[in-house]
């Protein structure tokens, strides 16, 4: 049996422990401090057989009381749905071109598409919809394949370029440098640049301006102004999905571009299409 240190100035037990001669006491822990301590291990006792508290491989406990988060909220948005479910059906039976006409509906498509567009498409396009290189900009009124809204509810619910859906937009843009001499190449790059307003090489302009015609001009026009018809550009404005540069004008005759966009048609519904749609529309750039 070990004897017990006490210290002589306080005449209390020590623990033993000393640190350069000072002593810690043993001194006990209030009476109230322990039965507080004592009341939160039978408060957390409880609520593990109360409430879901241990995680398991597909799930977790689910407690006496079946509470569940994710159940709540789940309700809480079947009675919003519940409510809406007039504007909802409505929405997805309306005839787009008259929506605006319908200013309850139209204010409701435009809220509602706006939470589908930041869960949905901001992640391309970007929160405030200005678009990024190679994602276009959604702000001005530069549409490849137009922008009135039924266009824009076509082309979000088949998307552009997938193969999943049959009705995708669709265009492709040879290479053409498999197809074109070099300096054929940076002519037809001085003539997009100088029909575009740019500063260009004026003899190689003109000599660009035939090779545009015999290989470029099916698709983008002779004057250059594009095709929505087949999803061709115009390049005589200032707009550029790639950039407008000699050097980015260059990558795209030679190796061309093929953005993809996904079909949100399958993984949204009539109504969610069509509002997204309306907030799009109504952003500004929208015909």
């Amino acid at each position: 049996m070990t004897q017990q240190d006490i210290d002589q100035e306080t005449g209390t037990e020590t623990t033993g422990h000393d640190w350069d001669g000072i002593k810690e006491l043993n001194n006990p822990l209030p009476r109230w401090w322990l039965w507080c301590f004592y009341l939160t291990i039978l408060w957390g006792v409880g609520y593990v057989i109360a409430y879901p508290a241990w995680p398991l491989v597909n799930g977790a406990t689910e407690g006496l009381l079946g509470y569940s988060t994710r159940g709540e909220v789940s309700a809480e948005i079947a009675r919003y749905e519940e409510q809406n479910s007039d504007l909802t059906e409505a929405l997805a039976a309306v005839d787009l071109t008259t929506l605006a006409d319908n200013d309850e509906l139209n204010r409701f498509a435009i809220a509602g598409g706006a939470a589908v567009f930041r869960a949905n498409c901001s992640q391309c396009h970007g929160s405030g919809a200005a678009g990024a290189l190679g994602y276009p900009n959604l702000l001005d009124d530069d549409w490849l394949w137009g922008g009135d809204i039924e266009n824009i509810a076509l082309t979000i619910r088949h998307g552009i370029r997938n193969e999943i859906d049959p009705d995708a937009r669709w265009s492709e843009m040879p290479a053409f440098g498999d197809i074109l001499e070099r300096d054929e190449i940076d002519n037809v790059v001085q003539h997009v640049m100088a029909i575009s307003g740019q500063d260009h090489d004026a003899d190689k302009a003109a000599l660009g301006g035939e090779v545009f015609y015999d290989n470029c001009a099916a698709c983008h026009g002779d004057d250059g102004m594009g095709s929505r018809d087949q999803g061709a550009p115009n390049l005589t404005d200032a707009i550029w999905l790639f950039g407008g540069d000699a050097g980015a004008l260059k990558e795209t005759v030679e190796n061309a571009r093929f953005g993809i966009m996904p079909p949100w048609g399958t993984r949204l519904t009539d109504d969610e299409v069509n509002a997204v749609a309306a907030y799009v529309h109504q952003l500004g750039g929208g015909e």
